[in-house]
């Protein structure tokens, strides 16, 4: 693979996964859309879904990481750094470019989910909208969760656990079953059995911090919200942005560390 086409391959693929994952989030969060409140289970297969699309369409080009914490894991595997800027760049621009499309795709729904008086707050606002207020007192806008993780309980050192947690599932899972048969990234049977995993994951771990257990799809993303013309939509939380980042990572080398000692 040329770096032209890893470049390309993970910049269409990451912007698919976060246009589709941020796409259902929005649809169960914001008003006026026809899925709002769908619930945690329409979040968790909508994200898997997104992975399975993703992948499907840029593996030909570059093997569908889609992930940093999947790119640094294999560099560590295969002791190959090469191309490792190349995929966190394409990464990193599509994780923007899918959270702008949403915006784009939800465009009136933003508008009024955030005008909203009982969301933002101001006069009229109900005391049921505590919970809104106090996230934004946190640091998060009202529709950060669209864009970003955060979690429900602020506790540094257990939410970074969990993101560990997390990607050691999720990359031991590509390692051991994902991979095509050169190695270098997802092939067609891996693209099923990982998009499985995340809606694991999703459903099983997802619940204290939101499963970023990517750090491409978490940090694009969030840079998206701080800079969109958005009315009232509060903080972007960088206070709290290092741990789906740092998280990841340290889970993916972890898991490349297992996979060298247990079935290289």
């Amino acid at each position: 693979m040329s770096s032209s086409d890893i470049f390309i391959g993970e910049t269409i693929g990451t912007a698919i996964l976060i246009l589709l994952g941020g796409g259902v989030c929005a649809a169960v969060t914001l008003k006026a859309s026809k899925a709002r409140n769908a619930g945690w289970l329409a979040i968790t297969f909508g994200w898997g879904f997104a992975v399975l699309t993703a992948v499907y369409t840029s593996a030909p080009l570059s093997g569908a990481h889609l992930n940093p914490a999947v790119t640094l894991a294999l560099a560590i595997k295969d002791d190959d750094w090469s191309n490792v800027p190349v995929y966190w760049a394409g990464q990193l621009l599509g994780a923007a470019i899918g959270a702008a499309l949403v915006w784009v795709a939800y465009y009136g729904q933003f508008h009024a989910h955030l005008t909203d008086r009982e969301i933002v707050g101001g006069p009229g606002a109900q005391a049921t909208k505590a919970k809104a207020v106090e996230a934004q007192e946190a640091g998060a806008g009202p529709v950060l969760g669209v864009f970003s993780t955060g979690p429900e309980i602020r506790v540094v050192w257990q939410n970074l656990a969990t993101e560990i947690i997390g990607t050691v599932v999720l990359v031991l899972a590509v390692l051991t079953q994902g991979l095509n048969d050169k190695g270098n990234g997802l092939g067609n049977l891996g693209a099923l059995i990982t998009a499985l995993v995340v809606v694991s994951i999703g459903l099983s771990l997802g619940g204290p911090t939101g499963y970023a257990i990517n750090p491409a799809r978490d940090l694009g993303p969030r840079i998206v919200h701080a800079l969109l013309p958005l009315p009232n939509k509060g903080g972007s939380d960088w206070s709290y942005a290092w741990i789906p980042v740092v998280g990841p990572l340290i889970g993916g080398a972890i898991a490349a560390g297992i996979y060298n000692v247990a079935f290289a």
